[in-house]
């Protein structure tokens, strides 16, 4: 059940006219759950086809017009671009004129704080940085997701609860982050949640190889249930052979992965020497089951079977 508290619509503040520049997943999905709190969704700009249809499926009925217009329509304005064109973006609107004293300037990217705003601060804007911590899929279950989500907030202590309303008022929660933490935080969202993507797609097509017909079925109990206890208890959730000291089992492992998979090697030994360090750390790796572990991992040897059932190495 989500813990959002969603103000009274007496506590609201006045009602916004909003635009947004960039309609790539994020911008029209926010501007979306704006509208379902009483914000006037007013203007948005995109430029493909893909973030054309994105606008006119989450938000129809808003006119796309160039990003200056948006700037010129609305009171907040959401920059909802790649992260490497955001500074470029900020610094031409601003210098081109198209920002507004007291106008509000967010942005979504989660490596930035609110400094990258300087130049449209320094027109007069009021500048916000609100990343939510989700992946979109640019359709309008990502206004649902919304719901109960963590926003990144940085902003000047002056803007605080301004930002923070904000991000109440789109049914997610504020999370505080410091300007200089930001590139830390996001490192740490990247971790979390785009390396999970490549690690699941990795483990399908390896299972598929193993000939399991439907590797999303078998995967998904293991994975939610990894997913629950390593957010409950952390490294003491931490199970398998990497955890048990098991080097046989591993060598195994690259073994296979060399002749099956060989591309997924360096990913593979790059986690298992991550989870050693982690299970000798916290106790659950047995110090004298370590030393064969980590051997093998050093120098990402595998084995077969040999001559009468020994073990040979694999390089």
């Amino acid at each position: 059940m989500s813990t959002v508290h969603q103000p009274d619509p007496q506590d609201r503040p006045a009602r916004l006219t909003v635009g947004v520049v960039g309609a790539g997943r994020v911008g029209p999905a926010l501007a979306a759950s704006l509208r379902l709190a009483g914000h006037r969704p007013v203007a948005v700009s995109g430029v493909s086809d893909a973030s054309r249809r994105r606008a006119g499926t989450l938000l129809p009925g808003v006119p796309l017009v160039p990003p200056a217009e948006v700037l010129q329509r609305a009171d907040l304005v959401l920059l909802t671009v790649p992260d490497d064109a955001l500074p470029g973006l900020v610094a031409g609107l601003a210098g081109t004129g198209a920002v507004r004293p007291g106008q509000l300037l967010v942005h979504t990217s989660g490596r930035y704080g609110a400094r990258v705003l300087d130049p449209a601060l320094r027109a007069g804007a009021l500048p916000l940085a609100l990343h939510p911590a989700m992946t979109f899929t640019g359709t309008p279950v990502d206004v649902q997701r919304l719901a109960g989500c963590s926003f990144g907030v940085t902003a000047p202590e002056e803007l605080r609860l301004a930002a923070e309303a904000l991000v109440i008022e789109m049914g997610g929660e504020p999370e505080w982050i410091g300007e200089d933490s930001r590139p830390l935080y996001h490192a740490a969202l990247a971790l979390g949640a785009n390396h999970l993507v490549t690690l699941v797609a990795q483990a399908m097509e390896l299972l598929r190889t193993a000939g399991v017909e439907a590797p999303d079925r078998m995967l998904g109990p293991l994975l939610g249930a990894a997913l629950d206890n390593a957010l409950r208890s952390g490294d003491a959730a931490l199970t398998g052979p990497v955890a048990r000291g098991d080097a046989g089992t591993v060598a195994a492992h690259l073994a296979e992965l060399r002749r099956h998979a060989p591309q997924t090697r360096a990913g593979y030994l790059a986690m298992a020497r991550a989870t050693a360090d982690r299970a000798l750390a916290h106790g659950l790796l047995k110090p004298e089951l370590a030393e064969d572990l980590l051997g093998v991992l050093a120098d990402g040897r595998g084995t077969t079977g040999g001559p009468n059932g020994t073990e040979g190495d694999v390089r």
